[in-house]
């Protein structure tokens, strides 16, 4: 019995021990996470990005902290931040021409969404730190330039591809996702968002043939005409990075009677808001009888895309990406 008695106190010793021993490592862990934590915060302000004005010039801002009062107009501009977890930085948003991806609609429910675009005098009453939208929110009569805004202390970014930069580029698209996420100290999720775009565009790779599908991006105008979207536009460079042959190269105004002449394989016509919706954009193209021998209306390959997927896209530009690989080689994406 003393013999079971002695062991049973050694047990007991050796697990005190060991539960001792695991809390201190715990702790410890807790401590060395805390301890790089503080660090992040106070070695990684200030920082200096580069953006623009209206003017097109480029402007040095220094983010001395993180912003913590946003407003994000247009499309790119909230779901760029949503997608970085940052919705409880924003305080005012507008200008959506679609409803926000599926996975963000949870983030954006906790926001202020106005259903207009806020005027200068609002967007003062807000007192935000920081503003992040299109090239045209800033001229004389809306914002105005961005200047006035830095000397009151509220510092601006302007979405590149959005009217500052020609041509647009997916290279833009990715600076601006990676900008965004240093400015608010989330670098390395806007690094994977970037990542996971451009590792789309490498395997689309295999899909490429020996003769490149032709293709256009369009976008049906009331008289019945068709702004193109060519090589220069984001949804452009996109196609041609995935192996289509842009039939119209430059970005323009066609007619039905061209569209005939440069005889798609593929069209992708874009739709948004409440100008022309999906249906629309797809009826404009199917139902148009002069249209008939273009090969993309004979063979049903006629694909509806977003504008946010080929405009100023931000975090859809990987939905871009997805929807024009899928439309231009259907049958190996099976």
């Amino acid at each position: 019995m003393k013999i079971k008695r002695i062991i049973a106190i050694l047990l007991t010793i050796g697990l005190m021990f060991t539960v001792i021993a695991c809390s201190n490592r715990e702790n410890d862990l807790v401590k060395e996470e805390e301890d790089i934590e503080i660090v992040k915060e106070d070695e990684y302000y200030p920082i200096t990005i580069t953006t623009y004005g209206y003017d097109k010039k480029p402007r040095e801002i220094t983010i001395k902290e993180e912003p913590k009062s946003v407003v994000a107009i247009y499309q790119n501009s909230i779901e760029t931040l949503l997608a970085l977890g940052l919705e409880d930085k924003i305080i005012g948003a507008a200008g959506l021409d679609h409803n926000v991806k599926d996975e963000l609609i949870y983030q954006f429910e906790t926001i202020d969404y106005y259903d207009h675009v806020p005027s200068k005098e609002e967007i003062i009453g807000l007192k935000p730190d920081f503003i992040l939208s299109w090239y045209s929110l800033f001229d004389e009569k809306r914002l105005g330039e961005v200047d006035f805004w830095h000397e009151r202390g509220v510092n601006t970014y302007i979405s590149q591809n959005s009217g500052v930069k020609d041509p647009n580029s997916l290279e833009n698209e990715y600076e601006d996702i990676i900008n965004i996420g240093k400015i608010f100290n989330v670098e390395e999720r806007a690094n994977k968002l970037v990542e996971d775009m451009k590792r789309n565009i490498e395997n689309s790779t295999k899909y490429i043939g020996e003769e490149k599908v032709r293709a256009i991006i369009l976008e049906v105008s009331k008289d019945n005409t068709y702004r193109v979207y060519g090589e220069n536009s984001i949804g452009g460079n996109i196609a041609t990075q995935v192996g289509a042959d842009l039939v119209v190269k430059e970005n323009g105004i066609i007619g039905a009677e061209d569209l005939i002449n440069l005889n798609p394989e593929v069209i992708f016509t874009v739709y948004y808001g409440d100008s022309i919706d999906r249906d629309e954009a797809l009826n404009a193209i199917k139902e148009n009888k002069t249209l008939g021998t273009v090969d993309a209306v004979k063979n049903d390959r006629i694909e509806a895309i977003m504008l946010s997927e080929v405009y100023s896209s931000g975090i859809r530009t990987l939905d871009g990406i997805k929807s024009i690989i899928n439309g231009l080689y259907p049958e190996k994406m099976k």
